[in-house]
């Protein structure tokens, strides 16, 4: 597993460098982390619809190819995109969104944040409000993008949306929850957390 750190890079050009590294990789390709935050962006997956967004603004809508509807990312966001070649590691899709939320629960917990899943409404949800939300694309039998987890945020664009396409569902973060880290501290923590899940569960096919 290769873990790359980018920083805060603009969504679009990510999201085409993502489609591009899916496109041409090979058997041999190395699976790959990348760790970064976004600017000011709402995404709608392909199913998404546009009457979620509740509010126009200065926030740039992308419609992409995730699944999903639409979520916002934003600094102080940590966002975790997960190229994985599925086939070699006999992993289902399935199977990659419950470790994910799993390796999202285990980090929240470690800060003793009681977090949980929800059937049906892929990503982790605290105190009744979301924590962090997931997202996937496969082609050739390899997955990106992946998840995001909110640290210390505005979360005001939020409230312009349905986020993931629930009417009235709230959002929180780790500073609304007492919690004092940083974004590259979320990362580290859920990085190691997803490669120990991994290297036990779904380890390279040999």
């Amino acid at each position: 597993m290769v873990v790359e750190s980018l920083g805060l890079v603009p969504y679009e050009p990510t999201w085409q460098a993502m489609r591009e590294l899916t496109a041409t990789r090979g058997p041999e390709t190395p699976d790959r982390l990348w760790l970064l935050e976004h600017p000011p962006v709402y995404t709608l997956g392909l199913a998404g619809k546009i009457e979620h967004l509740l509010e126009a603004s200065e926030v740039p809508v992308v419609k992409i190819d995730r699944g999903g509807q639409i979520t916002y990312h934003g600094p102080g966001q940590a966002v975790i995109y997960l190229l994985i070649d599925l086939a070699r590691r006999r992993l289902k899709v399935r199977e990659l969104v419950t470790l994910m939320e799993q390796a999202i629960i285990d980090v929240l917990a470690d800060w003793n944040i009681a977090a949980e899943r929800r059937a049906g409404a892929p990503g982790v949800y605290t105190d009744d409000a979301k924590i962090a939300a997931l997202g996937l694309k496969i082609s050739r039998g390899c997955s990106y993008h992946g998840l995001s987890l909110n640290v210390d945020m505005d979360l005001a664009p939020f409230f312009r949306i349905n986020p993931c396409g629930y009417e009235g569902l709230r959002t929180t973060q780790l500073a609304d929850m007492g919690v004092e880290t940083t974004v590259i501290e979320a990362h580290r923590r859920l990085a190691r957390r997803i490669c120990e899940l991994l290297e036990r569960d779904y380890p390279v096919a040999q």
